[in-house]
């Protein structure tokens, strides 16, 4: 099965907890662990293979609780079965990139494997989130600058404040992905050069598009304005008369007055 693309390193920290969990886990499954009942100064009584022992809540078990014991020496107990329960964790620390000092895990640095203290973090100013679709326009990247060019950035998912059912924004950290852009153009300058090409296309669209929009209204009104039902005009003359000095005869619409003369034959 294919891992998520995304999918977080664990810290150090993170690892042997999982661990000393695990073998806790094996401890309890290994001795039939069951629970009894509770005892009479308030806590868990379990009983492990037949002999019973109090839960202590911090991680180890005690005998049952003889209440003639001095409370110092069960005190001394205590602590003697806390330090053999103890495991040794092994951990790593990284140096923060704006105060170089050590640390061991932080916001940043789990979510982003950005080398940054929690006490440095500035996530309104130097270390400020921005959405894909923000961070596609601002440096002009497409969707595999983000996903597939190595190593994919890494993100957080948060959900849509104007629209719950929208699906969830992913956050990106800027500087990452300013570093990416520098990875694809280069320089800023190619970056704006690419950005006037862009604006140019654009327009161009745009007045294509109002072209086409313009010469699709212009059609529609004349379309509009044609009258179906015009005929044209047929003259109804009246009676005719005879000129002698030209010998011809004429007759005049009864309609628009148009006088049309004429030869008999």
């Amino acid at each position: 099965m294919e891992e998520p693309k995304n999918k977080r390193e664990l810290t150090a920290a993170e690892k042997a907890r999982i661990e000393r969990n695990r073998l806790k886990a094996m401890q309890l499954r290994e001795s039939k662990i069951a629970v009894s009942k509770e005892s009479e100064c308030g806590g868990k009584m379990i009983k492990v293979d037949g002999h019973k022992f109090k839960d202590t809540n911090g991680g180890f078990l005690l005998d049952e609780v003889d209440h003639t014991v001095d409370e110092e020496e069960r005190a001394a107990k205590i602590q003697k079965l806390a330090e053999e329960d103890a495991m040794e964790v092994p951990v790593s620390y990284l140096t923060c990139n704006e105060c170089s000092e050590e640390f061991a895990d932080s916001y940043l640095y789990k979510n982003f494997d950005f080398s940054c203290c929690d006490k440095c973090k500035d996530l309104d100013e130097k270390h400020e989130l921005i959405t894909k679709t923000d961070a596609k326009n601002e440096f002009l990247l497409k969707d595999c600058d983000f996903d597939k060019r190595e190593p994919p950035l890494k993100f957080i998912s948060r959900k849509n404040p104007h629209k719950s059912t929208w699906a969830e924004m992913k956050l990106y950290l800027k500087s990452q992905v300013k570093a990416r852009a520098m990875e694809v153009y280069e320089s800023e300058k190619k970056i704006e050069d690419e950005r006037k090409i862009r604006e140019e296309k654009r327009e161009i669209s745009k007045v294509k598009k109002y072209n086409k929009q313009l010469s699709t209204l212009r059609k529609n009104v004349r379309a509009t304005l044609y009258d179906k039902t015009y005929k044209p005009h047929e003259h109804e003359y009246g009676k005719s008369t005879y000129n002698e000095e030209t010998d011809e005869y004429s007759h005049a619409c009864k309609t628009c007055g148009f006088v049309e003369t004429y030869e008999e034959l």
